[in-house]
C-alpha cells in the first residue's frame, strides 16, 4: 500500500544512499549478497560497503563485462550480485554478457546502471543512454524498473532479491523529490494511480513522475481532469491498468526520461494497439538526440523534460 507525501518540495536522501543502505541490510540477512562495483565505487558510494561488508564486495575495476560474468558465475553458484556502473555501461556496453551469461544461462544479476538521460550532468555524450530501458526490455525474462524517489527505491532493492533473473534499475545517483511517504510499499509489475481524472492521462515513470505532478496540477487549474500513473515498473508491464485508464480519455501522454523508441512510451503504444483502445496518444521523450554535457538541470530544458514542456504537449492534443 502506498501514500503520497503531503509536500512534495522536500527531497529524500540520496538514492545511491539510499541503495547502498539496502543493500548493506540485504547482506545482514543473507551473507550470499554480494556487492560489485567497477571502479565507480566512490560515485555509487559501494565503498561504503567495502568498509562495512569487506567479503561481500568485489571491485573489478574498469571492466564492465567481466564484472557481469563473474557476477553471474557467483549466481550460478548461490550468491545474490548486485552490481554498478553507469548505464551505458550497464547495458549497451555489456549486453552480450548479459543476455548470455545472465538471462540465456538462467543466473540472477541484480544491475544498478546510474545517471540515466539527463541526469548524466557534466559526465556530457559518452556516459548518456537514453536507449538502456529499449535494450533491457529485449531480454527474454528481465526486470526494468525506474523508481521516481528514495522510498521506492529502497523498496525495489530489497524486493528485486526475492525473485531470480535479470533485474535493471536505472536511477539517479543524488537526491531527488519525495513522492511516498516512508511506509509505502508496491507490487512489482503493477502501476500506481497517483491521481484520477477524466480527461487526460500522463503515464511516467523514475524522478519525471514529480515533474508529471507539476504539469497536472497545472492542468488542473485551467479546469481538466488529469490522472497520473507512476509506471515505475516498465517491464512487466501493467497492461491491464494502461487499457483500462486510457479508454475514453482525451488525451494520453507517456513521460519519460529516455528515447521514445523502445522505453515507456513505445510499451504502452504496443498495449494500446493490440487492444484496440483508440485515443489521441503521444510520446514525450528524446528524439533522435546524443547527449552532452551540461547540470542536470539545464539538460532536463535543453532536452526538453520538464513539467511546462510536458504541458505544452498535453496542451496541443486538447
Amino acid at each position: 500500500m502506498y501514500k503520497l507525501v503531503e509536500n512534495r518540495s522536500e527531497k529524500g536522501k540520496e538514492l545511491r544512499v539510499a541503495i547502498v543502505e539496502s543493500i548493506q541490510e540485504l547482506i545482514k540477512e543473507n551473507d550470499k549478497v554480494v556487492a560489485m562495483e567497477a571502479d565507480l565505487g566512490g560515485a555509487s558510494k559501494f565503498t561504503n560497503i567495502q568498509k562495512t561488508n569487506p567479503e561481500n564486495f568485489i571491485q573489478c575495476g574498469i571492466s564492465e563485462a567481466n564484472m557481469i560474468g563473474v557476477g553471474c558465475g557467483l549466481s550460478s553458484e548461490g550468491f545474490v550480485p548486485y552490481v554498478h556502473t553507469f548505464g551505458p555501461f550497464a547495458t549497451r556496453r555489456v549486453y552480450d554478457q548479459i543476455y548470455l551469461s545472465g538471462a540465456y544461462a538462467h543466473n540472477t544479476i541484480n544491475i544498478y546502471g546510474s545517471d540515466p538521460g539527463f541526469t548524466v550532468g557534466p559526465n556530457g555524450g559518452t556516459h548518456t543512454t537514453w536507449e538502456d530501458v529499449a535494450l533491457m526490455r529485449e531480454i527474454p525474462g528481465s526486470v526494468v524498473v525506474d523508481p521516481c524517489d528514495e522510498t521506492q527505491t529502497r523498496w525495489v532493492i530489497k524486493e528485486l532479491a526475492k525473485h531470480e533473473g535479470v533485474h535493471y534499475i536505472r536511477a539517479n545517483r543524488k537526491d531527488v523529490r519525495n513522492v511516498y511517504t516512508s511506509d509505502s510499499t508496491f507490487e512489482l509489475g503493477k502501476g500506481n494511480v497517483l491521481r484520477e481524472g477524466k480527461d487526460i492521462l500522463i503515464i511516467v515513470s523514475g524522478q519525471l513522475v514529480s515533474d508529471a505532478l507539476d504539469c497536472a496540477e497545472k492542468l488542473v487549474e485551467e479546469g481538466y481532469s488529469v490522472e497520473v500513473i507512476d509506471m515505475y515498473c516498465i517491464k512487466p508491464l501493467d497492461k491491464e491498468l494502461v487499457v483500462s485508464e486510457s479508454k475514453n480519455k482525451k488525451a494520453v501522454v507517456t513521460f519519460e526520461n529516455h528515447s521514445i523508441y523502445g522505453g515507456l512510451g513505445s510499451a504502452v503504444a504496443e498495449v494500446l494497439m493490440e487492444n484496440g483502445v483508440s485515443v489521441p496518444f503521444k510520446r514525450h521523450g528524446v528524439d533522435e538526440r546524443f547527449g552532452q554535457v551540461g547540470t542536470p538541470d539545464f539538460l532536463q530544458k535543453e532536452f526538453h523534460l520538464t513539467a511546462d514542456d510536458l504541458y505544452k504537449t498535453v496542451k496541443s492534443m486538447l
